[in-house]
């Protein structure tokens, strides 16, 4: 295995050829439409949790084909849950949307079983039912893990905007 510890998503290859199909469909464009976690899109959510999966896959000796295209696609719901509960009167996106997102991802693209698993158990365990790889798991923590980030990140800079705080330190100002 070549060395890919400083590697972005563009120029790693290996990824690229994984997720082209699913990166260059309108579909997955359209995830620009939807913020996710404070200003973060459902597009930038999944590339996050996608290459995330990827990485530690890759680097367990792990399919990480699965992760990088199952990251991708695990959030494919295709409205805004901010508004879709008072619009439709279903309210529970969180314990919903992983069936939602798989219908919509076997519609579009051609998934692996594994690969089918993985987006519906992503929830796991706010949905009862784990997946059934490693690498299902690995999504469900690298879900959790980017999920947090983003949330942390909007509440730190709406936090300092409204109390009017500079950040003292650089790495505080991202």
């Amino acid at each position: 295995m070549k060395q890919k510890d400083s590697q972005t998503v563009e120029s790693d290859q290996q990824y690229m050829e994984y997720a082209a199909d699913i990166l260059g469909h309108d579909i997955f464009q359209s995830l620009d439409d939807y913020i996710q976690h404070g200003k973060t899109t459902c597009k930038i959510h999944c590339l996050q949790v996608s290459y995330f999966s990827y990485r530690i896959c890759w680097k367990a000796g792990l399919d990480a084909k699965a992760a990088a295209r199952a990251g991708l696609l695990h959030d494919l719901f295709l409205y805004d849950w901010h508004t879709y509960g008072k619009q439709t009167g279903k309210r529970f996106h969180g314990f919903t949307h992983p069936r939602t997102a798989l219908n919509n991802a076997e519609r579009y693209f051609n998934l692996t079983d594994k690969e089918k698993n993985m987006i519906l158990r992503h929830m796991w365990p706010l949905t009862p039912i784990p997946p059934s790889s490693r690498e299902g798991l690995i999504l469900v923590f690298a879900d959790k893990y980017c999920s947090s980030l983003e949330i942390l990140a909007h509440i730190k800079k709406t936090a300092f905007r409204k109390l009017g705080i500079k950040p003292v330190l650089r790495h505080l100002s991202r």
